[in-house]
């Protein structure tokens, strides 16, 4: 990218300068005009900024972000750079190297404010030095940490919250050479990162962590949970917490105990509980139906570990094709019938979803520095612009496009063409309708100032 465009003016960049025109063969008729200025691939990143707005997401840095920058011609707030890394993931450019052609895009000049309105946006250089020098101090990183959570506090004040669930979960973000941190990991078979995530039902990422890639997919759980905990102590919920067998440990269980959180944990098999459903393991008399037969059972168990015995919930499912049964154990102290218990579980599988429409929508595993740091930094960039995409999706969405993914909002909502024209007093976007009619527009606008006028709660 740099080489391509080494010693253009500015004027080439922008598709301003007079050149002559591309010609297509199968129709001499039509030519080519190239207005980088004038027109942009992304204006429906003005919707997101009306949300932006509306919740005041972006304006909450402004307090959190410490600038070491000095002197009068600074040229962007550290708010500005905030909005342009942040929106500019989500619009699918994930690469401080995209800024080199994105400065100039009229949409993101608007949505970037101040300067860039009627200069241009940061530059691939001023990119890079906010994301690997002035957020990778220590202060600013632990604010980044920090902001996913405000964001959403923000997001739950505008909504009717009477519960909370917590899904955690671990994934891989695949590194490539010698980057820092980087390590194999038996269980993903690859060399990479392994990030902890913590997100809440409604898709909302309430913390991220980027750890080493050998580490155990428990490792820094109280690091991640202990401040989203903290966040909700004083709210009127009620709490919940759901994790798979590698949060199966016993100081997980009585930290959740004294913050009063419900639990239900996987719990690995071994031959004490296997002695339990010995009764429930014997092939089922008669022929075998089509249909998987399910039976449940509870009991209170005590490992050597724990303090305390606890109650525990089997499912034992037999298949008519398989010799032996499914067979999965739930430590919890929900009271709920067992199978409830287990439906209530198996629906922290939602979380799996969420990290993949992370993976493939924002692309989060895109960790390209050699520095740790520097990593962690992008990825807490990555969560945020996660979490504005799902706001979207859940505060603003009218409901005959509520189930949309990530991936077509981005898609169909974000990647709107739109020419821009210029007046004394406006400027107007014209976008296309094509994927998006005026009318779905004007809904989902409807709706966001509705969350402006909406009564704070909680």
């Amino acid at each position: 990218m740099k080489q391509t465009f080494q010693g253009a003016k500015p004027r080439d960049l922008l598709g301003e300068r007079k050149s002559r025109d591309l010609r297509l063969n199968f129709d001499p008729s039509v030519k080519l005009e190239f207005h980088g200025a004038k027109i942009s691939s992304d204006g429906g990143l003005l919707i997101m900024r009306e949300l932006d707005e509306a919740l005041g997401l972006t304006k909450l840095a402004e307090t959190l972000l410490q600038d070491s920058r000095t002197g009068a011609n600074i040229r962007h707030t550290m708010t500005a750079l905030l909005r342009q890394a942040v929106f500019g993931r989500l619009a699918g450019y994930e690469d401080t190297n995209d800024a080199e052609r994105l400065r100039f895009d009229p949409t993101m000049r608007q949505i970037v404010g101040g300067r860039a309105i009627a200069n241009l946006a940061a530059s691939t250089s001023q990119m890079s030095r906010f994301e690997t020098e002035m957020l990778s101090r220590d202060a600013n990183v632990q604010a980044l940490a920090d902001l996913n959570g405000k964001w959403i506090m923000e997001a739950n004040r505008r909504s009717r919250v009477s519960d909370l669930i917590l899904d955690m979960d671990s994934s891989e973000s695949p590194t490539h050479g010698h980057q820092e941190g980087s390590a194999w990991n038996g269980h993903f078979a690859c060399t990479c990162y392994h990030p902890l995530f913590c997100f809440n039902q409604h898709g909302d990422l309430e913390r991220a962590m980027l750890r080493k890639g050998n580490v155990h997919s428990a490792a820094n759980w109280r690091s991640v949970l202990e401040p989203v905990v903290a966040r909700y102590r004083g709210a009127m919920l009620k709490r919940y917490f759901r994790g798979d067998a590698a949060f199966a440990q016993p100081e997980l269980y009585e930290y959740l105990e004294a913050e009063q959180f419900h639990y239900a944990i996987r719990l690995p098999n071994n031959d004490v509980l296997q002695r339990e459903i010995t009764h429930l393991t014997k092939r089922p008399v008669g022929r075998p139906s089509q249909k998987p037969k399910v039976f449940y059972h509870s009991f209170k168990y005590q490992a050597k570990s724990w303090n305390r015995p606890r109650r525990v919930v089997a499912k034992v499912e037999w298949h008519h094709d398989e010799l032996f049964p499914r067979v999965g154990f739930i430590v919890t102290d929900l009271t709920r019938q067992a199978k409830n218990v287990v439906r209530f579980y198996n629906k922290r599988g939602t979380a799996e979803q969420w990290i993949k429409e992370g993976k493939l929508a924002i692309t989060w595993t895109r960790l390209s520095c050699h520095g740790f740091r520097e990593n962690e930094v992008r990825l807490q960039l990555f969560s945020l612009a996660y979490n504005a995409g799902n706001f979207l999706r859940t505060l603003a969405l009218p409901r005959k496009v509520s189930q949309w993914s990530l991936t077509t909002i981005r898609e169909k909502l974000i990647k709107i063409g739109a020419k821009v024209v210029r007046h004394a007093k406006y400027v107007t976007f014209q976008l296309a309708e094509v994927a998006i009619p005026r009318s779905l527009f004007a809904m989902i606008l409807d709706k966001i100032a509705q969350l402006r006028l909406a009564p704070e709660t909680g």
